[in-house]
């Protein structure tokens, strides 16, 4: 975890102080060029994206994940969620595999993604995170090399918002990866967040996919993330009911995501104590 500021990989691909309509010919050209090798038509992983509105995100993310270094054969899949903006648009521009989804919710878009992709592993991944050059091999490494091991989630940092530095995200990071440890003993799902997970898919898909029970919701309580189902705790439930999930522990794999969801509670300050609290009513739970 970097403590003051953003690693030099991550910071080329944010293309700083610019949105989809400010890219250049030449920007948009060589993204457009490095994700072309990412269309296989018989590939060994699929990753996977759901995209909601997130034209000045987008681009970003798949410039990060056409940098990845593999000898897999991979194809990158778009869900088009109902995108009012110009999405679509970057999409097409780029010359990127997509699907449109006219279901509003998440876990429509991810079950789409599931029943499209051919490769033997799935990667999940999100509009606005930002990848490291290995994350396909690492990520896969375990499903392939591990008998057992039905899916796998990563480690994750966050990017600061505009003005911000790091190091109240590093203390929040901290105290999140002791949380995950301890609920690695009983409730490991609630570690799995579909940014940065993986699944074999044929398994993914005979255990009931992404459907959830209920419609999943933004909390009304502070320092919560969501009520009712979610679609990758669902997947990593029924990933288990086949074998075990791995956490995928390399800082070679560790990705970097948005933090705009911390800032729901009004400040970086605040969505950490507000969700340390949480945590800490709720321990005898975990352990």
């Amino acid at each position: 975890m970097s403590l003051f500021g953003l690693p030099e990989w991550v910071r080329s691909h944010l293309y700083e102080h610019k949105n989809y309509a400010d890219l250049s010919f030449t920007e948009i050209e060589s993204i457009k060029k490095r994700i072309s090798i990412f269309r296989n038509p018989d590939p060994d992983v699929s990753i996977v994206i759901p995209v909601w509105n997130e034209q000045d995100s987008i681009f970003r993310t798949l410039s990060s994940l056409s940098a990845n270094i593999t000898d897999y054969k991979v194809e990158i899949i778009v869900i088009n969620n109902n995108s009012s903006d110009r999405s679509q648009e970057v999409l097409d521009l780029l010359g990127v595999i997509s699907y449109f989804e006219r279901k509003q919710g998440i876990h429509y878009a991810r079950q789409l993604g599931l029943e499209k992709a051919k490769g033997t592993y799935q990667l999940c991944a999100d509009a606005d995170t930002i990848y490291p050059h290995k994350w396909i091999d690492l990520m896969v490494a375990p499903m392939k090399n591990t008998k057992g091991v039905t899916g796998v989630y990563g480690r994750y940092s966050f990017i600061p918002p505009k003005g911000n530095g790091r190091l109240g995200l590093w203390f929040y990071e901290l105290i999140t990866a002791a949380i995950i440890r301890i609920r690695q003993r009983k409730r490991q799902y609630l570690n799995v967040y579909g940014f940065n997970m993986g699944l074999i898919t044929k398994i993914g898909l005979e255990t009931g996919g992404f459907k959830t029970i209920t419609k999943r919701q933004y909390g009304s309580m502070v320092g919560s993330d969501f009520v009712n189902d979610s679609e990758d705790g669902r997947m990593a439930r029924n990933l288990l009911t086949k074998g075990r999930i791995a956490l995928v522990t390399d800082a070679k794999a560790r990705v970097f995501t948005s933090s705009r969801r911390l800032m729901d509670d009004g400040s970086i300050w605040k969505a950490f104590m507000n969700r340390v609290r949480v945590q800490l009513r709720i321990f005898k739970e975990f352990a």
